[in-house]
């Protein structure tokens, strides 16, 4: 399937605090914005998978999108594996194209917990909320701990991908937080939970985002301007929480990088640039591990070294990450490897010709591996 399947079109809203905006509007305009750019008219639309929100999901959320849309599509659905769905969504959406079951798929996500409700991310986990085990920022501790326990990670290793993050974001008008950040106003901050400050902690956003998908035949035909070809993916899942987990400084990102890695026919000494979900400091430097970028215990001197840097031999996160760009999960990263892979990024890398994305959902519980490439 190497390339038979392209992402034709990208859109996305303002992301920050967006007053007043209902997740589905958010949808609507993202993708509005996405056919646009694929130059696709909405009734030619076959298929629809939503990512349901994460601060107020509800039933039939694919069917309310549909409506809220004016379509009726043959194939819609809602996809839940956390911040994973988005190249879960990818990787189902490449198939039935595949099979034939669909023509042109429109896969979205969109919420509002900065102003809406953020309650869900500060939810107990059952009675060990009496013991402070309180929130998302509490779990992810827990394993970047254990990391700097096992391998030595230092607080200036979890810096170093925030601040690289930040430098990023600020070239990206679209960015929620473009102000940079230097090692010593990072280790100046607060401590959200132990060890992580509050940079090390994905940013609160509404906002929304889409992707048109189709065949490289159908986007050939429909004279797309600039379709980015589906090289590889895979996706992986620990089932069990973190609590009862034997290991937690590995995770299924081994298992979806390499099924995306064969299906491209790729190494990692081949990727030019990643765009590696963010939403703890710690888990891009897993991710770099469990992807094969450096071995495992040396994800901290990979970043620390400045190689995720944009000017570094693996640029990462180059519009900002869910550190500096926007916290919603997960979209963001593939639309920005769209734009590196098509030249046109706002902080465009040396070279751009394969892009790696990572999307995980839970607490490292599910993984997604997409590679495109032109």
């Amino acid at each position: 399937m190497r390339g038979r399947t392209v992402i034709a079109g990208i859109g996305h809203t303002a992301f920050g605090a967006l007053s007043g905006r209902s997740a589905t509007s958010l949808i609507v305009e993202a993708t509005r914005n996405a056919l646009a750019d694929a130059n696709v008219d909405k009734t030619m639309v076959d298929a629809l998978l939503v990512k349901p929100s994460t601060s107020a999901p509800q039933l039939m959320t694919g069917q309310i999108v549909a409506e809220a849309l004016g379509l009726q599509p043959k194939l819609g659905m809602s996809w839940d594996q956390g911040g994973a769905a988005v190249i879960g969504m990818i990787s189902y959406a490449s198939l039935a194209i595949e099979a034939r079951l669909c023509d042109i798929v429109v896969i979205c996500f969109a919420d509002n917990p900065r102003t809406g409700s953020s309650e869900v991310y500060r939810s107990s986990t059952g009675t060990d909320g009496l013991f402070g085990y309180v929130g998302v920022p509490a779990a992810y501790a827990m394993i970047a701990r254990r990391h700097m326990e096992q391998y030595g990670t230092t607080p200036r290793q979890l810096g170093a991908v925030p601040i690289a993050a930040r430098r990023h974001g600020a070239a990206n008008p679209s960015a929620q937080l473009r102000k940079p950040l230097s090692m010593a106003d990072y280790l100046n901050e607060p401590y959200i939970v132990d060890p992580f400050r509050r940079s090390d902690c994905a940013l609160v956003s509404d906002g929304g985002a889409a992707i048109v998908l189709m065949s490289a035949e159908r986007a050939m035909q429909l004279a797309v301007r600039a379709p980015v070809p589906i090289l590889g993916f895979g996706l992986g899942q620990s089932s069990w929480d973190v609590r009862l987990r034997q290991d937690l400084t590995t995770t299924c990102a081994t298992v979806s990088a390499t099924t995306a890695f064969s299906a491209a026919g790729l190494a990692p000494e081949d990727i030019d640039v990643a765009q590696l979900y963010d939403c703890f400091s710690i888990v891009p430097i897993m991710t770099l591990e469990d992807y094969g970028f450096c071995k495992k215990g040396q994800g901290g001197a990979f970043v620390e070294e400045g190689r995720i840097e944009i000017d570094g031999d693996l640029p990462m996160n180059t519009a900002g990450g869910l550190l500096s760009e926007t916290g919603m999960p997960g979209m963001q990263l593939v639309l920005e490897g769209v734009r590196q892979v098509r030249g046109n990024a706002n902080l465009q890398a040396r070279k751009a010709n394969t892009c790696i994305v990572s999307s995980q959902g839970g607490i490292m519980q599910t993984h997604g591996t997409l590679i495109i490439g032109g």
